[in-house]
């Protein structure tokens, strides 16, 4: 049940004091580095005054711009003789950001993955498709390293070639896979046109979802396709990447790892933080990173922290299901949107598809929202009566929930763009 029992069940005070020893041993690293000796300086900061997790206030935020302006190297806290492995964001919201590992740091993120694995239920018997992209996204290699640690056959398939996909399922008898929501919805598809059943035909049992944000409704709608359980994952790169936080078996929320990470939750307008329970922005702290150290990073995400105990028995606190970004919310008419919403309504229609697209758009002075969705083929039947009653459905349940009138295009199955890395939902043709 437990990869490392003592860790993942030790008591909140013993937490703490754990987190504040290696914080004190993190700032003394991240002095080193050319931007937190110069933050420091500025701000007159004395890294032996920081004596627990409550002083991590203190220390200065840190944002994807100035990992940016210190490219490439203006973090690190070691000799580049110490490092071993260098990652990359996606660059999905601007200039890409680059974090290095020492071997060390290779060996903690590996242990966090297979705790996760673990604690999902992966065991040394389990054969491991890894449907992810290999390279400089940390998701492919992270996941790889950590099935590798439990003991189990990993094949690392990469991404794409779907029938390829299903083909190794069925011959390996695959039990475990980590993909993406969006392609998991799409190899759905490819499952039907080959005439195979992935509840009937394949031995899967568990599924790692990351890498983009979904909804508990997709999750769902995921597991009822497969017959599997699926379990959320969260990461990224400035963190190390996946295993940053974790689903176990009781599937609400995910258990950040409390001793790698410091999480804090704060209001991201007045960067004060807010109450276990309230939303607002996730900031974390590693504290076993020794190439590249990083304080108090704003990720950008909005969750929150869940309050009470967990039944699994594990300690480690939970953050919800992410809302979204603050840099994916759209802005329409005055009214905060987020695509995940939309997903969320969507995925309560009968006869609505695997895929969506939301297009914004100006007219004149007024911005408009246009979201293409494919619904089932039965809609296409010459009975166009059946396609405007489930047009003016979808419009009427987005309209309930974002406050303004959607225009909603029903388009066939299978004819909006396909990705096989993360979903690209919105579309933003406005000019300023």
């Amino acid at each position: 049940m437990y990869w490392e029992k003592e860790i993942e069940t030790m008591n909140q005070n013993d937490l703490s004091k754990l987190q504040g020893v290696r914080l004190g041993e993190t700032l003394e690293r991240a002095k080193k580095s050319i931007h937190y000796g110069k933050r420091f300086a500025e701000i007159g900061l004395d890294v032996g005054a920081i004596k627990t997790v409550a002083d991590v206030e203190k220390l200065p935020l840190t944002t994807k711009e100035d990992l940016r302006e210190n490219w490439p190297y203006g973090f690190l806290a070691c000799s580049r003789d110490e490092l071993i492995r260098m990652h990359s964001s996606s660059g999905t919201t601007g200039r890409a950001t680059v974090v290095f590992h020492t071997a060390g740091d290779i060996g903690a993120w590996t242990n966090l993955l297979a705790r996760c694995m673990y604690m999902a239920g992966m065991r040394r018997s389990d054969v491991f498709q890894n449907m992810m992209t290999y390279g400089l996204f940390t998701g492919g290699l992270g996941f790889h390293y950590g099935a590798e640690k439990i003991g189990a056959l990993v094949i690392p398939a990469g991404a794409g070639n779907s029938k390829r996909q299903i083909q190794l399922m069925r011959d390996f008898e695959t039990t475990a896979i980590h993909i993406i929501p969006s392609y998991a919805l799409h190899l759905s598809t490819v499952f039907q046109e080959v005439g195979v059943d992935p509840r009937r035909d394949t031995k899967l049992r568990i599924a790692f979802l990351g890498a983009e944000p979904h909804s508990e409704k997709m999750r769902r709608k995921i597991e009822d396709l497969y017959g599997f359980k699926a379990f959320n994952s969260y990461g990224l790169s400035e963190m190390n990447g996946p295993g940053m936080a974790f689903e176990c078996p009781e599937q609400n929320g995910m258990h950040i790892w409390e001793d790698n990470y410091i999480v804090e939750i704060i209001d991201p307008v007045t960067l004060k933080p807010v109450p276990d329970g309230k939303e607002g922005e996730l900031v974390t702290t590693t504290l076993l990173r020794e190439g590249m150290p990083i304080l108090r990073y704003r990720t950008k995400d909005l969750t929150r922290v869940i309050p009470g105990p967990c039944e699994c028995g594990r300690t480690h606190r939970r953050i919800e299901r992410f809302k979204g970004r603050t840099d994916d919310m759209m802005i329409l008419k005055g009214v905060n949107i987020f695509p995940i919403q939309i997903e969320k309504k969507l995925m309560d229609v009968p006869g609505v598809g695997t895929n969506f697209q939301i297009i914004l758009e100006r007219k004149g002075f007024n911005d408009e929202m246009i979201v293409k969705v494919e619904v089932a083929s039965e809609f296409f039947d010459g009975d166009l009566l059946k396609l405007e009653r489930l047009q003016r459905r979808i419009t009427d349940e987005l309209k309930g929930d974002i406050l303004i009138t959607p225009n909603v295009e029903l388009v066939e199955p299978g004819s909006l763009p396909k990705t096989e890395g993360k979903a690209v939902r919105v579309i933003d043709n406005r000019k300023d």
